[in-house]
């Protein structure tokens, strides 16, 4: 059992519980709290990691990295938990009064792998990264709505601003996420 600002918790539920706690205590202070002193052995790696929050089923937030930046996954969480509640230019910051609302989870990303085909490819399994010269675009995987593989590449072309330019113009990778999720009124 490992334990964040002295509470109890599964290892699973630990890189959710740190984005709720950095999120209520910037949203509170302004202040970026310190990684905790124990980290499980799991999450001393460095990865990409994405903070997803949902209020009433809807998006509210989501930021991250798809490749890491920080020393490891406490600090690259700390980091894009704030983010998602402050910096997303989709949505207004979050207020205190919507933390008791929100659901938050955390995507640990595996390594990008380029793949040369759509058939390598699986909208429930695996996130997607399109690219072509600078304009990148990321799509998480498993996400409400989006049910294809030319959905999932679509939207990620968008989000390149790559509307219009045929897939087979664009390098396309591919990665695993585990997802840790905490529904609002859990801890």
């Amino acid at each position: 059992m490992n334990t964040l600002r002295g509470e109890p918790m599964n290892e699973e539920d630990f890189l959710v519980l740190l984005a709720k706690r950095t999120i209520e205590e910037y949203l509170r202070s302004g202040k970026v709290i310190s990684p905790p002193s124990q980290i499980p052995k799991a999450f001393q790696k460095k990865a990409g990691t994405f903070v997803s929050l949902h209020k009433k089923g809807k998006l509210r937030g989501c930021i991250g990295t798809y490749l890491p930046t920080q020393d490891n996954l406490a600090n690259e969480i700390i980091k894009n938990a704030i983010s998602a509640a402050t910096q997303d230019p989709r949505f207004p910051p979050v207020d205190t009064s919507e933390m008791k609302d929100l659901e938050i989870s955390v995507d640990v990303l595996g390594k990008p792998e380029p793949v040369k085909s759509k058939k390598k490819l699986d909208s429930q399994k695996y996130g997607v990264i399109v690219s072509k010269g600078w304009q990148r675009g990321l799509l998480l995987p498993d996400l409400e709505g989006v049910d294809t593989v030319e959905q999932q590449l679509e939207i990620a072309k968008q989000k390149a601003g790559l509307d219009g330019t045929p897939v087979e113009e664009v390098e396309i990778q591919r990665f695993t996420v585990t997802r840790y999720k905490m529904f609002k009124g859990k801890n």
